[in-house]
Protein backbone atom coordinates (compact mmCIF):
# COMPACT_ATOMS: atom_id res chain seq x y z
CA UNK A 1 0.00 0.00 0.00
CA UNK A 2 1.30 3.47 -1.06
CA UNK A 3 0.44 6.24 1.55
CA UNK A 4 1.32 9.87 0.28
CA UNK A 5 2.64 12.56 2.28
CA UNK A 6 1.44 16.39 0.84
CA UNK A 7 5.20 18.00 1.26
CA UNK A 8 7.87 18.84 -0.91
CA UNK A 9 9.70 18.04 2.50
CA UNK A 10 11.37 15.09 2.99
CA UNK A 11 12.58 15.92 6.53
CA UNK A 12 8.98 15.52 7.63
CA UNK A 13 9.25 11.93 6.33
CA UNK A 14 11.06 10.29 9.21
CA UNK A 15 8.74 11.41 11.39
CA UNK A 16 6.06 10.28 9.91
CA UNK A 17 7.38 6.78 9.46
CA UNK A 18 7.84 6.57 13.38
CA UNK A 19 4.63 6.95 14.12
CA UNK A 20 2.98 5.10 11.93
CA UNK A 21 5.37 2.54 12.67
CA UNK A 22 4.14 2.62 16.37
CA UNK A 23 0.65 3.06 15.49
CA UNK A 24 0.45 0.02 12.91
CA UNK A 25 3.00 -2.35 13.85
CA UNK A 26 4.36 -5.24 11.26
CA UNK A 27 1.62 -4.39 9.09
CA UNK A 28 3.87 -1.28 8.41
CA UNK A 29 6.23 -3.02 6.71
CA UNK A 30 4.23 -2.92 3.64
CA UNK A 31 3.40 0.44 3.54
CA UNK A 32 5.57 2.54 0.84
CA UNK A 33 5.73 5.81 2.18
CA UNK A 34 6.78 8.74 0.00
CA UNK A 35 5.84 12.56 -0.71
CA UNK A 36 4.07 14.48 -3.38
CA UNK A 37 7.48 16.24 -4.32
CA UNK A 38 8.76 13.01 -5.37
CA UNK A 39 5.82 12.21 -7.37
CA UNK A 40 6.44 15.65 -9.04
CA UNK A 41 3.29 16.83 -7.90
CA UNK A 42 3.05 20.63 -6.88
CA UNK A 43 1.96 22.42 -4.21
CA UNK A 44 -1.95 23.25 -4.58
CA UNK A 45 -2.98 27.33 -3.16
CA UNK A 46 -3.73 27.21 0.04
CA UNK A 47 -7.12 29.36 -0.09
CA UNK A 48 -8.59 28.05 3.59
CA UNK A 49 -8.86 30.30 6.86
CA UNK A 50 -7.93 28.00 9.13
CA UNK A 51 -5.12 24.96 9.50
CA UNK A 52 -7.90 22.25 9.08
CA UNK A 53 -9.37 23.43 6.05
CA UNK A 54 -5.56 23.95 4.65
CA UNK A 55 -4.41 20.28 5.46
CA UNK A 56 -8.03 19.10 3.62
CA UNK A 57 -6.84 21.16 0.82
CA UNK A 58 -3.82 20.00 0.48
CA UNK A 59 -4.42 16.03 1.21
CA UNK A 60 -7.63 16.32 -1.25
CA UNK A 61 -5.64 17.65 -4.04
CA UNK A 62 -2.68 15.12 -3.61
CA UNK A 63 -5.23 12.05 -3.07
CA UNK A 64 -6.82 12.99 -6.11
CA UNK A 65 -3.69 13.51 -8.21
CA UNK A 66 -2.16 9.92 -6.47
CA UNK A 67 -4.94 8.07 -6.37
CA UNK A 68 -3.40 6.52 -2.68
CA UNK A 69 -4.62 7.84 0.13
CA UNK A 70 -2.93 11.02 1.34
CA UNK A 71 -2.45 13.16 4.66
CA UNK A 72 -1.23 16.69 4.71
CA UNK A 73 -0.95 19.25 7.54
CA UNK A 74 -0.90 22.31 8.22
CA UNK A 75 0.12 24.52 11.23
CA UNK A 76 1.02 27.93 12.62
CA UNK A 77 1.21 29.96 15.47
CA UNK A 78 -1.43 31.61 17.89
CA UNK A 79 -0.07 34.68 20.50
CA UNK A 80 -2.81 35.62 22.65
CA UNK A 81 -2.41 38.84 22.80
CA UNK A 82 -2.66 39.46 18.98
CA UNK A 83 -6.13 37.40 18.94
CA UNK A 84 -5.72 34.28 16.04
CA UNK A 85 -2.14 36.06 14.74
CA UNK A 86 0.12 35.28 13.01
CA UNK A 87 -1.99 31.77 12.67
CA UNK A 88 -2.67 30.40 8.83
CA UNK A 89 -0.08 33.51 7.60
CA UNK A 90 2.76 32.53 10.41
CA UNK A 91 4.98 31.25 7.56
CA UNK A 92 4.45 34.96 5.34
CA UNK A 93 3.79 37.11 8.19
CA UNK A 94 6.24 39.37 7.12
CA UNK A 95 5.13 39.47 3.51
CA UNK A 96 7.57 36.89 1.89
CA UNK A 97 6.95 33.17 2.32
CA UNK A 98 9.46 31.37 4.42
CA UNK A 99 11.37 34.26 5.90
CA UNK A 100 11.86 32.91 9.08
CA UNK A 101 14.55 35.64 10.11
CA UNK A 102 12.24 38.56 9.23
CA UNK A 103 8.87 37.07 10.65
CA UNK A 104 10.66 36.86 13.94
CA UNK A 105 11.99 40.17 14.00
CA UNK A 106 8.26 41.62 13.15
CA UNK A 107 6.68 39.91 15.74
CA UNK A 108 9.09 40.59 18.42
CA UNK A 109 8.47 44.33 17.37
CA UNK A 110 4.84 43.91 17.58
CA UNK A 111 4.41 42.53 20.71
CA UNK A 112 7.53 44.20 22.32
CA UNK A 113 5.89 46.30 24.98
CA UNK A 114 3.81 42.97 26.22
CA UNK A 115 5.01 42.17 29.63
CA UNK A 116 6.15 38.87 30.08
CA UNK A 117 3.51 37.33 31.70
CA UNK A 118 0.98 38.27 28.91
CA UNK A 119 3.38 36.75 26.13
CA UNK A 120 1.34 33.44 25.98
CA UNK A 121 1.23 31.65 22.68
CA UNK A 122 0.59 28.47 21.53
CA UNK A 123 1.40 25.89 18.02
CA UNK A 124 -1.45 24.94 16.50
CA UNK A 125 -1.46 21.84 13.91
CA UNK A 126 -4.30 20.02 11.42
CA UNK A 127 -3.29 16.75 10.52
CA UNK A 128 -5.61 15.36 7.47
CA UNK A 129 -6.24 12.07 5.84
CA UNK A 130 -7.88 11.64 2.81
CA UNK A 131 -8.72 8.05 1.28
CA UNK A 132 -9.87 8.00 -2.11
CA UNK A 133 -12.49 5.64 -3.54
CA UNK A 134 -14.83 5.19 -6.45
CA UNK A 135 -17.56 6.17 -4.38
CA UNK A 136 -16.28 9.30 -2.86
CA UNK A 137 -13.36 9.83 -0.54
CA UNK A 138 -13.07 9.13 3.20
CA UNK A 139 -11.60 12.37 4.89
CA UNK A 140 -10.65 12.22 8.45
CA UNK A 141 -8.84 15.55 10.42
CA UNK A 142 -7.16 15.80 13.49
CA UNK A 143 -5.70 18.49 15.60
CA UNK A 144 -2.81 18.75 17.87
CA UNK A 145 -1.96 21.90 20.68
CA UNK A 146 1.67 23.06 22.15
CA UNK A 147 0.91 25.65 24.83
CA UNK A 148 4.18 28.25 25.82
CA UNK A 149 4.96 31.69 25.60
CA UNK A 150 7.13 34.10 23.37
CA UNK A 151 10.59 35.12 24.76
CA UNK A 152 12.21 38.25 23.87
CA UNK A 153 15.09 36.86 22.25
CA UNK A 154 16.23 34.16 20.68
CA UNK A 155 17.27 30.86 22.09
CA UNK A 156 18.68 28.00 20.40
CA UNK A 157 19.99 26.77 16.79
CA UNK A 158 18.18 24.02 15.71
CA UNK A 159 14.16 23.80 14.58
CA UNK A 160 12.86 26.30 12.33
CA UNK A 161 10.78 29.65 11.96
CA UNK A 162 9.49 30.97 15.44
CA UNK A 163 11.28 27.65 17.24
CA UNK A 164 13.93 29.75 18.94
CA UNK A 165 11.65 32.14 20.51
CA UNK A 166 8.70 29.57 21.62
CA UNK A 167 9.30 28.01 25.26
CA UNK A 168 6.64 25.31 25.12
CA UNK A 169 4.83 24.66 28.84
CA UNK A 170 5.79 21.44 28.91
CA UNK A 171 9.81 20.63 29.86
CA UNK A 172 11.46 17.96 30.83
CA UNK A 173 13.05 19.48 33.10
CA UNK A 174 11.17 22.80 34.03
CA UNK A 175 14.19 24.12 36.40
CA UNK A 176 15.94 24.30 32.96
CA UNK A 177 13.28 25.07 30.26
CA UNK A 178 14.62 24.81 26.40
CA UNK A 179 12.88 26.05 23.59
CA UNK A 180 11.59 24.23 20.47
CA UNK A 181 15.20 25.07 19.33
CA UNK A 182 16.85 23.60 21.68
CA UNK A 183 15.63 20.25 21.73
CA UNK A 184 16.45 17.39 20.25
CA UNK A 185 14.08 16.15 17.68
CA UNK A 186 12.72 13.21 19.59
CA UNK A 187 12.16 15.85 22.50
CA UNK A 188 10.54 18.37 20.38
CA UNK A 189 8.22 15.84 18.74
CA UNK A 190 7.00 13.97 22.03
CA UNK A 191 4.88 17.53 22.87
CA UNK A 192 4.77 19.16 19.94
CA UNK A 193 1.29 20.39 17.77
CA UNK A 194 2.50 18.59 15.03
CA UNK A 195 3.33 15.21 16.74
CA UNK A 196 0.32 15.37 18.82
CA UNK A 197 -2.36 15.61 15.83
CA UNK A 198 -0.09 13.35 13.94
CA UNK A 199 -0.19 10.51 16.44
CA UNK A 200 -4.05 11.11 16.12
CA UNK A 201 -3.97 10.70 12.99
CA UNK A 202 -2.03 7.63 12.89
CA UNK A 203 -4.77 6.03 14.98
CA UNK A 204 -7.38 6.61 11.84
CA UNK A 205 -5.06 5.38 9.44
CA UNK A 206 -4.69 1.97 11.07
CA UNK A 207 -8.57 1.35 11.89
CA UNK A 208 -9.43 3.07 8.24
CA UNK A 209 -6.65 1.22 5.75
CA UNK A 210 -5.48 -1.78 8.43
Amino acid sequence: MRIVLATHNPGKVPELRAILRESIGEAFDDVELTTAGELGLPDPVETGVTFSENALLKARFVAEKSGSPAIADDSGLIVDVMGQAPGILSARWAGKHGDSAANKALLLAQISDIPDDKRTARFMCAAALVIPGDSGSREVVQTGECPGRILREERGDAGFGYDPVFLPDEQEDPTRPLTFAQMSEQQKDAISHRGKAMRKLAADVTSLLF
